[in-house]
């Protein structure tokens, strides 16, 4: 039996880090979350695993390795006896991810209000400073929010809700770039983050609570707007 084809294009890693490869599956998973992400796979479309083979030039076995991998994250939906598609985001998904970010970010926020140190609050500052620096520039606007919305994340230091958090995110991408950057989003989004950053330099756990909340609520509605 011939062995798989594992010919995928990647970096070659340093000696040091050849130990630790990323497994093939978990590459083609990425390059497929990325094409995703940025619609060139569009939601509802079907995925045709013998053209992305032959393109990637691999076998189905880590293929359909990674599309399990995608599925679980909520960007692939597998059907039976149909194959696999890119998750179509209906309105009442939209809703319920919203919903779960709300309460998960905010309370996020909170505990860094209450907890987080003064060069960490510095930090979250300085990623501040690179949204307002770039609300021109719409993806790099979009990269600068999300850094900031993660590094909250990791500096509250919980590990559950960060994965929870990256989950839910990854579907919401799916909309994002239609929603973020409707017109007047952009400038309306950097208001709102200039509030939440003001509630966490006055360490007000409450205050900024109610801000994220109310972040991540317009962000929905602006989402779901068409």
């Amino acid at each position: 039996m011939a062995a798989p084809r594992t010919d995928i294009t990647a970096p070659v890693a340093p000696p040091a880090a050849r130990l630790a490869d990323v497994p093939l599956y978990q590459r083609v998973a990425e390059r497929l979350r990325e094409r995703i992400v940025a619609h060139s796979m569009a939601p509802g479309s079907w995925i045709d695993e013998q053209a992305l083979t032959g393109e990637l030039g691999i076998s189905r076995t880590p293929l359909r390795e990674a599309l399990k991998v995608l599925a679980a994250e909520g960007l692939v939906t597998m059907k039976p006896r149909r194959g696999a598609y890119v998750t179509e985001v209906s309105e009442r998904d939209l809703s319920e991810v919203f919903h779960l970010l709300a309460l998960l970010e905010s309370d996020a926020a909170a505990v860094v209000a209450a907890q987080g140190s003064d060069e960490q609050l510095a930090e979250l500052a300085a990623l501040h400073g690179q949204l307002e620096a770039t609300v021109a520039e719409r993806d790099a606007f979009f990269a600068a929010n999300e850094r900031f919305h993660m590094r909250l994340l990791e500096i509250a230091d919980n590990r559950w809700r960060n994965q929870m958090v990256a989950d839910l995110r990854k579907v919401m991408k799916l909309y994002r770039h239609h929603s973020l950057f409707k017109q007047g989003r952009l400038e309306a989004s950097l208001k709102e983050h200039r509030k939440i950053m003001a509630a966490l330099k006055a360490r007000d756990a409450d205050k900024v609570r109610e801000l994220m909340q109310q972040h991540l609520a317009q962000g929905k509605d602006a989402a779901s707007q068409r």
